[in-house]
C-alpha cells in the first residue's frame, strides 16, 4: 500500500536548515528571531512529520543525524525552490520592478537612470551586494541584474564584459614601493597578499601560483573590503586590486602603483540566462551602452 504524501511545512523546513548551518539552536533561533524552546518545538514537529530523527542535541551543540545529512539538502533545494516560485511569480504579476545589484566602487547611476526614463512607470531600484554574494543573489531572485568584477560563479548567467580595468598595487603611504612608476611581481614576490575565502578570488586577486608556479606569500585572511584595507594600512600586508578602487572615500593612507605585465579584471552585467524580462533586457542594453569605465566625472554611487 503507498503512503500518503507528506505535506511539509515550509517553515519547519527552513527552521531546521538554520540549525543544521549553526549547529547550534540558541544560534539559530537569534538569526530566526524565535525563542528557543519554540524553535525546539518546530523541529521536532518536522521530525514527527517525516518520521526520522535529524538532529542529535548535546550540551555542546546539535549534530545531524545520518537521516539529517540525507534531508539537508534535499530542504536546501526545496527552500530554493519555493523563494523562486515566490520571485517568478511576483515578476509575472509585477513586470514593472527591477532589482539591479552593484558591488563596491562600482557605479550603476547612469544606467538605472536612463532605464527609468524609458519606462517612465517601471520601480527601478539599486542594491549594493557583498563581492561574495553576486552569483546567490541572482540565483535567489534578491536581484536581476548586477554589475560586478570576475571571477564568481557564472552558471546559469548571461554575462557580457563592460569594461577592463588595470590591476594595480595597494600598498600603505609609508611602503618601500609607494612612488614607483610601476611594479612587477618580481617586486613583490615575498609580499604577503591578503587571503580571501573564496578560492577563485584568491587564484585572480593574489594572483596564486604566481606563473613560475611559486605559491603567493599568505598574508591575514579577510572577508570585507574594509577589513583588508586595514591591513594593509597596518602594514601586515599589500594587495593587488582593482584600479578602480580609487576615488570618493579613499583612505588617505593608502596608495596605488601600476603593476605591470598582469591582466585586467573585468567589470561585468550578469542576469539569469532565463530571465526573458523586458526591463531585464533593458538594463543590459543601458549598462552596455553607458557603463562603459570609471566615470571621470565622479559620479556619486548608486
Amino acid at each position: 500500500m503507498t503512503e500518503p504524501p507528506v505535506d511539509l511545512d515550509l517553515r519547519l523546513v527552513r527552521y531546521f536548515a538554520a540549525v543544521a548551518a549553526h549547529r547550534h539552536f540558541g544560534r539559530a533561533a537569534a538569526e530566526l528571531r524565535v525563542a528557543q524552546p519554540s524553535l525546539s518545538r518546530q523541529v521536532h514537529r518536522l521530525e514527527q512529520q517525516l518520521g526520522a530523527r535529524l538532529l542529535d542535541r548535546t550540551p555542546q551543540g546539535s549534530t545531524l543525524t545520518e537521516a539529517g545529512e540525507v534531508f539537508l539538502p534535499r530542504a536546501e533545494a526545496l527552500l530554493r525552490s519555493a523563494a523562486e516560485a515566490a520571485a517568478s511569480t511576483r515578476a509575472a504579476a509585477e513586470p514593472s520592478r527591477l532589482t539591479v545589484g552593484y558591488t563596491t566602487r562600482l557605479i550603476v547611476t547612469p544606467a538605472v537612470r536612463q532605464l527609468r526614463r524609458r519606462h517612465p512607470g517601471a520601480e527601478v531600484r539599486a542594491l549594493h551586494l557583498a563581492w561574495a554574494d553576486v552569483s546567490a543573489a541572482l540565483h535567489d531572485h534578491r536581484v536581476d541584474a548586477v554589475v560586478a568584477r570576475l571571477p564568481f560563479t557564472t552558471d546559469g548567467l548571461h554575462v557580457t564584459v563592460l569594461y577592463d580595468e588595470p590591476r594595480v598595487l595597494l600598498v600603505p603611504l609609508d611602503h618601500r614601493l609607494a612612488g614607483k612608476e610601476e611594479v612587477t611581481l618580481d617586486d613583490i614576490a615575498d609580499e604577503p597578499l591578503p587571503r580571501l575565502p573564496d578560492q577563485e578570488w584568491n587564484a585572480f586577486w593574489r594572483i596564486d601560483p604566481r606563473p613560475d608556479g611559486r605559491p603567493a606569500p599568505d598574508g591575514p585572511l579577510v572577508a570585507a573590503v574594509e577589513d583588508k584595507l586595514e591591513v594593509i594600512a597596518d602594514g601586515q600586508a599589500v594587495a593587488i586590486v582593482p584600479a578602480g578602487i580609487l576615488g570618493g572615500s579613499f583612505r588617505p593612507d593608502l596608495t596605488t602603483v601600476p603593476l605591470a605585465g598582469v591582466d585586467p579584471s573585468h567589470v561585468v552585467v550578469a542576469t539569469r540566462a532565463d530571465d526573458r524580462s523586458r526591463l531585464v533586457a533593458g538594463f543590459r542594453a543601458c549598462a552596455q551602452a553607458l557603463l562603459t569605465g570609471p566615470d571621470p566625472a565622479g559620479s556619486p554611487e548608486a
